[in-house]
């Protein structure tokens, strides 16, 4: 399906793994061109080396008011039609393993960094009537996850975000939306295992076989099954799709 995409510009957060690598090389697959944004260099200079003159990347923290800066410099006068909010998690902890400093480090990595990112963004996207906000958050915004307490609670504060500015963008031509993603084949998930390992005694692999025995769907989820749903969320096709949490979950979720 052509996504209309076709050079058209985004911003990817945690571009050089997992599922933002694969969001990434989606939305490039369709032709559209791509500002990475990552931590580590080499990744992202592969990616710009395959993808030559449509690939891009700011080699720095996304959470940070640095990375901001050449995020908004890189993209210069250039129309940014998208841009997919994302960055790693913090810690798994449980209630009473947390800090106040692991609490003031999440509210950091997961909210506080997202709030000038898109101030920055929305007055150029209202300007040309276009614009597509996707918050890459969890699955533990509708069901909240074992030993993420920090995920659990602040994730939470994003979708509050994203649905109020979903709300004050409507009439605009801007979209806000959240997707959620449950168990993937990504290293991310390899945190929770080895947490659950400590706490039960049992090796990562017996942890990780009895999570997969719990996914309806029987399996982990593939990044690039995801990057399906988050390319078109991301497109001119979802304009009358906003203020909404989309699982990708493999059915694990149980509420409705």
């Amino acid at each position: 399906m052509d996504l209309h995409i076709k050079d058209q510009l985004f911003i990817v957060g945690g571009a050089s793994s997992g599922l933002g690598r694969a969001v990434a090389i989606r939305l490039l697959q369709e032709g559209a061109s791509v500002i990475g944004v990552a931590r580590g260099p080499e990744a992202l200079m592969e990616m710009e080396n395959e993808y030559p003159g449509q690939f891009r990347f700011v080699a720095a923290d996304i959470t940070t008011n640095g990375a901001l800066v050449e995020i908004v410099e890189m993209a210069g006068e250039r129309q940014v039609h998208g841009v997919l909010v994302n960055a790693g998690g913090p810690p798994a902890k449980m209630i009473m393993e947390t800090t106040p400093g692991d609490w003031d480090d999440a509210y950091q990595k997961l909210l506080r960094w997202k709030v000038p990112l898109v101030q920055a963004l929305i007055p150029a996207m209202k300007e040309s009537g276009y614009g597509r906000i996707l918050f890459l958050e969890s699955q533990s915004v509708k069901q909240p996850i074992e030993n993420l307490v920090l995920s659990n609670s602040l994730r939470m504060a994003v979708v509050g975000f994203a649905k109020t500015l979903s709300k004050e963008m409507a009439g605009t031509g801007i979209t806000a939306n959240v997707i959620g993603p449950g168990s993937h084949n990504t290293a991310a998930i390899e945190r929770l295992y080895k947490k659950k390992s400590e706490q039960t005694g049992l090796s990562t692999g017996e942890v990780r076989a009895a999570a997969i025995r719990a996914i309806p769907a029987g399996e982990l989820g593939q990044a690039e099954d995801f990057a399906q749903l988050a390319a078109w969320l991301l497109s001119p096709g979802s304009r009358y799709v906003t203020g909404q949490v989309y699982l990708v979950d493999g059915g694990s979720t149980a509420g409705v």
